[in-house]
């Protein structure tokens, strides 16, 4: 399902008459545009083999239209500060041309107007509403599901994120389009919106950023520019972590009524907590050392047969932020999982993840030779049966080669959102999918996960699916699920627990299907 931003309709005004005429060989003719600096023109050009030329007041070109390369040529553009315009049509061999202008829309009717717009509410507040009255109502993005033109078809709703206040530009950070995406001003009022079409089970979290500064550095340093800037949603009460230090920690979080429950994800009164370990670890063939925690669940008994393992990266995502032990506890105390133990592996920096998870020989060494052995001699440790390895993003990636490179220690793999395009440098996408299609199976069974909302290109929604083909060709044991959402904590920290009870569980949901999708 492609996700877009609502479509944006143009007002259309009335059209110019149209000019049709016939020039000899080595002739042109002019024609003057009722137009002034800042005005939006939109016309057609039939004449084959003639040229549209854009004239400024001072007789200057400013740009070739249209090339005569086809029957009818489309264009536009913006007028310029030396107006008057013209248009100026030659033509070396001669012939007949069509010239119409149908759209001219001045500067000051360029805002979002209501036949622009697909949400109702944004309708009704553009056609005379009271806009304190609309903001007063408000409790986090504007949901619609009836009167949406066109009508919406069963299980999708309008999601419209919006912003209050005078900017010269606000972003959406995370969209639902995959992307930091602009957002829309309604005329001149204090309303800026963004709208997308979306399942009814969405789950994500999302920042608004008002005037992102427009930097002279690289595409990716400008891109990520936006965090100067990206605050929590001051309409929404929800946010993610529970507990945040001001406007621009955390993420604000949004839910659709579909979206799929978070039983397991809370604290529970009355279910007793496992206990924490926070320990360091350092790595002579890493050449580095870092924070484990090493997580036990109540009553746990080392050595016992049927212990579950889970061994979990990103601990300063999972741990600190998502407190995943909480998650750990209900499964473990609700027995839908066997008493499971967990080793979470905490980064020692940005630039060290970035170059560990992507597959790395010494990262693989590290864990087979190091980590997996040390956590043995601390009592945590299970059969590959019941071990699972798992990871988000980067994380995904690793755990998905841990568990084709080491299935004696890892017979279960949970990837959340992996970076399956991934390549090394110079290589094509998708490095690791081309691995498990060249050596031979192992004994690991996988549980993949997706978001409708990281789609495009090799994208992580693409790839995932590839590799789910893959796997099932080679005719490995595959759950996959795809979620409304995106690439997202806030919608991992709920599904590392139906992969935990897809993969080791007592009662494992859609326990017997090869691929199990959620949408």
């Amino acid at each position: 399902m492609r996700l877009l931003p609502a479509a944006l309709a143009l007002l259309i005004l009335s059209p110019d008459p149209a000019r049709s005429e016939t020039l000899k060989a080595g002739e042109s003719r002019s024609h003057s545009v009722a137009a002034a600096p800042g005005d939006f023109i939109h016309g057609t050009f039939e004449g084959r083999g003639l040229r549209l030329h854009l004239v400024d007041g001072n007789g200057q070109s400013l740009r070739l239209l249209a090339k005569g390369e086809r029957d009818t040529q489309e264009f536009m553009f913006v007028a310029g500060p030396r107006t008057p315009h013209t248009l100026k049509v030659e033509t070396d061999q001669g012939g007949a041309y069509h010239l119409r202008l149908h759209r001219r829309i001045a500067k000051a009717d360029q805002g979002i107007t209501a036949a622009a717009l697909s949400s109702p509410g944004l309708c009704a507040l553009a056609a005379g509403g009271d806009v304190d009255d609309f903001w007063r109502q408000l409790r986090g993005p504007l949901v619609e599901t009836e009167g949406v033109q066109p009508p919406l078809p069963a299980g999708q709703a309008l999601l419209t994120f919006l912003w209050r206040g005078q900017h010269d530009t606000v972003w959406l950070f995370a969209a639902p389009s995959g992307n930091h995406d602009k957002m829309q001003r309604l005329g001149q009022s204090d309303v800026w919106f963004a709208s997308y079409v979306v399942p009814t089970s969405t789950r994500l979290s999302y920042k608004i950023a008002p005037d992102v500064p427009e930097l002279k550095l690289s595409a990716g340093e400008r891109r990520r520019a936006i965090l100067a800037t990206a605050q929590r949603d001051p309409l929404n009460p929800r946010h993610f972590p529970d507990h945040v230090a001001d406007i621009y920690d955390g993420e604000s979080v949004v839910e659709l009524p579909d979206a799929p429950r978070q039983d397991w994800v809370f604290r529970q009164p009355g279910i007793p907590a496992g206990t924490i370990e926070r320990l360091r670890l350092s790595s002579p063939i890493l050449g580095n050392q870092r924070e484990i925690v090493l997580y036990r669940p109540a009553g746990y008994v080392p050595g016992a047969e049927g212990n579950g393992l889970l061994l979990l990266f990103d601990a300063e995502f999972y741990v600190d932020k998502a407190d995943i032990t909480a998650l750990l506890d209900n499964l473990n105390h609700q027995r839908r999982i066997p008493s499971t133990a967990a080793i979470i592996v905490a980064n020692p920096s940005t630039e060290t993840r970035a170059a560990e998870l992507p597959p790395n020989p010494a990262f693989l060494r590290f864990l087979d030779e190091e980590l997996m052995p040390w956590a043995k001699g601390h009592g945590i440790a299970a059969a590959p049966p019941r071990t699972v390895v798992a990871g988000s993003s980067y994380g995904g990636l690793a755990a998905a080669q841990a568990g084709l490179t080491l299935p004696h220690w890892f017979g279960n793999v949970h990837s959340q959102s992996g970076s399956f395009w991934w390549a090394p440098s110079g290589a094509e996408p998708e490095w690791l999918t081309r691995q498990f299609a060249q050596r031979a199976k192992v004994p690991v069974r996988f549980h993949l996960e997706a978001g409708l909302f990281e789609s495009g290109g090799k994208s992580i929604l693409e790839t995932t699916r590839h590799l789910r083909d893959v796997l099932m060709a080679k005719g490995y044991d595959v759950r996959h699920r795809e979620y409304a959402s995106g690439h997202d904590l806030a919608h991992w920290r709920s599904t590392l627990g139906t992969g935990l009870m897809d993969l080791i569980g007592y009662a494992s949901p859609d326990s017997h299907s090869t691929s199990a999708v959620n949408r």
